[in-house]
């Protein structure tokens, strides 16, 4: 046989594959910019459509020609920051040095539930002992389709050259609401995160896509044909089994906003989209498919890859219903 000297194609798989932890993900990582600016946003995932535009991929064998894209329909209602947060960096990881929540929250927005207990008066010396600020933001479902009253409440990375410039762009825009328009612009690669749709507990073959025996398999067809060799008397993390598919948080790379806007007859089907209702606002149109279903918050974060734009000529977007 030859000698393998390629590298192994694939991956061992993402494990655990177990529930997410909330409905929502947490953003982990934010790349580095030199703008104090915020570095995501969130919105609701109402739908998807078709569009035609200008392939503008000077690679494409359809340069230059009108061609159809799907697209995703994000109902996206602005931000209301409510707090930000210092951190200093330690040997396990960063630690929450202190906080500071705005005093007065506009009406809809039931959080003294989670701002009153144990806030404490905000120290500003302690920003020279801060590596990172980040924002504390909440989102706004009284302004949404949806008929929902709780706000969700997560931390945004802010750009800026050092810890100073970040705290001072905290507390411009304490108290305020930031857009989409504040953060991305059209033709931008982001990344999306989201917690995917969840099945439940099913077996091997629905969740790893192993292949069905035939009728002289010991009376089961549905499994897989070893679990394993004798010895070590183990079965490995890899063998294929049962368990719990779906609502895994997601994240995926390098997805192009189309479309920013406030106009949102542009997008909303006749009725509004099915299972979602009618985008009231704006909204944020990215190609192709993100995971998650439908009424679900999906987070935005600056692209990590990537730093290049490729705007969007559209010519038409499809106001049909889209069923399913």
């Amino acid at each position: 046989m030859p000698r393998r000297t390629q590298s192994r194609h694939g991956s061992l798989q993402y494990w655990p594959r177990k529930r997410a932890s909330r409905i929502y993900p947490t953003t982990s990582f934010w790349p580095k910019f030199k703008d104090a600016r915020p570095l995501g946003f969130a919105a609701w995932k109402a739908g998807m459509t078709h569009i035609l535009l200008t392939d503008g991929n000077g690679k494409s064998p359809t340069y230059g020609k009108s061609i159809a894209k799907s697209v995703t329909i994000f109902d996206a209602p602005s931000l209301f920051v409510c707090g930000f947060r210092i951190y200093q960096r330690s040997y396990s990881g960063s630690i929450s040095l202190a906080e500071d929540w705005v005093k007065k929250l506009p009406k809809g927005l039931e959080l003294m539930r989670k701002t009153i207990p144990g806030r404490k008066e905000f120290d500003s010396k302690l920003i020279d002992k801060a590596d990172d600020v980040r924002l504390i933001v909440c989102t706004q479902p009284q302004k949404s389709g949806l008929p929902k009253k709780k706000p969700d409440v997560f931390e945004i990375g802010l750009g800026g050259e050092d810890s100073k410039q970040k705290f001072e762009y905290a507390q411009s825009v304490l108290g305020k609401e930031i857009s989409a328009k504040d953060v991305f612009k059209p033709g931008e690669f982001i990344d999306v995160s989201s917690v995917t749709k969840g099945h439940g507990y099913t077996g091997p073959v629905k969740r790893f896509g192993i292949r069905i025996q035939t009728r002289k398999d010991k009376q089961m067809n549905r499994h897989v044909g070893s679990i394993g060799s004798t010895t070590p008397r183990k079965v490995d993390w890899r063998v294929p089994q049962a368990g719990q598919y779906g609502f895994h948080t997601r994240t995926e790379c390098n997805k192009r906003i189309i479309m920013i806007d406030d106009d949102t007859k542009k997008i909303t089907p006749a009725g509004g989209f099915v299972g979602y209702g009618v985008v009231p606002e704006s909204f944020i149109m990215i190609e192709g498919s993100v995971p998650g279903s439908r009424k679900r918050l999906v987070r935005f974060r600056k692209a990590t890859r990537t730093t290049k734009t490729l705007p969007a000529d559209v010519k038409f977007i499809s106001t049909g219903s889209k069923q399913g």
